[in-house]
């Protein structure tokens, strides 16, 4: 299929800089099968969803991955996308070319990284030198990784370490938010346990591959990246009894999607996962798992676009991004949400 099929133009005031304050008031394009879009915000997700629903949510947290080194006089800049190891991460480097395989860099208060492998991408493999936990050293030399459409513009701040983490961040691992959890309060969970919404949490550590274009003209071509994920059996379980009930089992999240559609077998039911998954959904894909999707608006021609074609169809994610632009929702990490509902 061909990748400029999910192109769009998107003026560039639309990429939101900051999220919405407080974070529950972000607007929310709801697309309905057989009905009109409906311009809503998030605080009115309790009422469009009906009692005995889930929401799958992801609890991965993201962790400092951006480091600035040297080598030499050479500067290095390594961005963690994968753990291998207790002391081995995979890293895109930037000035790559400058670092050859046994090099060591030196990132900021003392931590440094043997360059081990360098891998077909372009890629390394950084092992990380002392006793000390590799979550330890990154809390001392790395910063948040904001997405590039961000870091672009402006520079991360202390507000971004509280901004760029959800309500349910506890498991360390992410290069990535989850973002369409970002929208999630205190105020707002009180609403949806009193409409009888239920909620189940999984864990997907998102890749700075997620950032990556899509440098292919057909999607046949595209090799995906992998991230790891774990849904325990106890979740599984209960995710399969709602479904049975006849409740409905809403994705908070492509990540979240993307971890119950691989850990899910054609009869949909959802099995216990614990490894890498690098599934990659385009038009025609069967959904086995998921019966809806609450999302931000993505990025023109990647996979995530892709993803949104394969549940919604690809006139109606046109359909839904025309009407988002023209309706000036704001885009991306810290923008406004959809519900997705084929």
């Amino acid at each position: 299929m061909r990748v400029d099929l999910f192109d769009f133009d998107l003026p560039q005031e639309l990429i939101a800089l900051r999220p919405a304050a407080p974070r529950d008031s972000a607007r929310m394009l709801l697309a309905k099968a057989g009905e009109p879009l409906a311009d809503k915000t998030v605080l009115d997700l309790p009422q469009l969803l009906n009692p005995g629903d889930v929401l799958v949510f992801n609890d991965t947290r993201v962790i400092p991955a951006q480091l600035e080194g040297t080598r030499g006089n050479a500067r290095i800049g390594a961005t963690l996308h994968k753990r291998v190891d207790l002391r081995r991460w995979h890293a895109f480097i930037r000035n790559a070319k400058r670092l050859k395989p046994n090099d060591t860099i030196t990132f900021a208060n003392g931590v440094t990284a043997l360059a081990e492998t360098r891998h077909e991408d372009g890629s390394f493999t950084l092992y990380f030198d002392g006793d000390e936990p590799v979550e330890v050293l990154l809390e001392r030399a790395g910063r948040i990784p904001l997405p590039p459409y961000i870091a672009g513009k402006r520079s991360a701040d202390d507000q971004d370490k509280a901004d760029y983490q959800t309500i349910f961040a506890k498991e360390d691992g992410a290069v990535a938010a989850p973002t369409a959890a970002l929208h999630f309060t205190d105020r707002l969970l009180e609403a949806l346990d009193q409409r009888g919404i239920l909620r189940e949490t999984l864990t997907l550590h998102v890749g700075a591959g997620t950032f990556l274009p899509v440098k292919a003209d057909d999607t046949e071509d595209h090799q995906m990246h992998s991230e790891w994920g774990r849904i325990d059996a106890a979740t599984a379980d209960r995710l399969n009894a709602i479904r049975q009930a006849g409740g409905r089992i809403i994705a908070v999240g492509t990540t979240s999607l993307r971890l119950l559609e691989s850990a899910s077998s054609a009869d949909g039911q959802v099995r216990p996962f614990d490894g890498d998954t690098d599934i990659f959904i385009t038009p025609g894909y069967q959904f086995n798992a998921v019966d809806g999707l609450m999302t931000n608006f993505h990025l023109p021609k990647s996979t995530l676009m892709m993803l949104v074609s394969a549940l919604i169809g690809i006139d109606r994610m046109k359909e839904v991004y025309d009407h988002a632009v023209l309706q000036e929702y704001r885009f991306y990490s810290y923008g406004d949400s959809s519900l997705l509902l084929p």
